[in-house]
């Protein structure tokens, strides 16, 4: 080999040795700038692929197990920043406090956070109060009916879209809401079908509607002009639908019933 060919590709390999850990360094800046991945998770009693709970040891939840894995890969500890629904983490977007997160995405929010890709579609109907003589979308939406949804959720906004002539009221936590059902005091909560089909059998005397109003997607995120993140996260998560991960995430999770629903 000529001596100055021999002294280019040594100076590029070493360009390269040199780049791939600057590379590294620059992912680690901007998707855990604090030194730890903070993820994101809302909380309540219902579980599922977006819900986390509390637990004696901290927290259990799909995003919960993503999340310790996705700093594991990257070297870093991870942070669960709380929150009580998918709305404040939206809200939190702009504002710095967390790094990635796992929630249901709608064009609204798409205008506030950067997606991944989609590891989750839920059907979106109503449970009604206990005694109700609802039974399906006709007989909710009527005039004096009282709906609740979890305030600022994509839920919510497609709740609001769908019922024309019902009341739809956001509040805060879902065990708000599951108060006000189990009392009667509300005639319906919109959420997935599998969240309400739990509270259904917590709350004897409810029903859950048959229809669907609203297919609700659920996918991984980042903040905006976390272009890098969402190259990482984006790549994370279609490895963990082939690997395995998701799947074990769902399964120690209550859901080894659940399909995996992707698009």
């Amino acid at each position: 080999m000529p001596p100055m060919l021999h002294a280019v590709l040594a100076g590029l390999a070493l360009a390269v040795a040199v780049a791939m850990p600057a590379l590294a360094e620059g992912l680690k800046d901007e998707i855990a700038p604090t030194g730890k991945l903070r993820v994101a998770i809302a909380i309540s009693p219902a579980g599922g692929a977006f819900w986390s709970t509390r637990t004696e040891a901290g927290f259990a939840g799909v995003p919960v197990d993503l999340g310790k894995e996705m700093a594991a890969q990257l070297g870093v500890p991870v942070e669960y920043v709380v929150h009580q629904n998918s709305g404040q983490i939206t809200d939190a977007a702009g504002k710095g406090t967390w790094d990635v997160t796992w929630l249901p995405k709608d064009p609204e929010r798409e205008t506030r956070m950067l997606f991944g890709p989609i590891y989750e579609v839920a059907d979106a109907t109503y449970i009604v109060r206990p005694g109700s003589s609802i039974t399906n979308f006709a007989t909710l939406d009527q005039p004096g009916i009282k709906v609740a949804a979890v305030n600022a959720t994509a839920t919510m906004r497609g709740a609001v879209a769908h019922l024309r002539n019902a009341t739809v009221t956001g509040y805060q936590t879902y065990d708000e809401i599951f108060g006000l059902l189990k009392s009667g005091e509300i005639d319906a909560f919109a959420l997935s079908r599998d969240q309400l089909n739990k509270m259904a059998q917590k709350i004897p005397g409810t029903r859950v509607l048959d229809e669907t109003f609203k297919k609700t997607v659920t996918a991984v995120a980042v903040p905006l002009g976390h272009n890098q993140a969402l190259t990482f996260v984006s790549k994370f998560m279609n490895e963990a639908v082939t690997n395995g991960t998701l799947r074990k995430a769902y399964d120690n999770n209550g859901l080894k019933d659940s399909p995996i629903r992707t698009e």
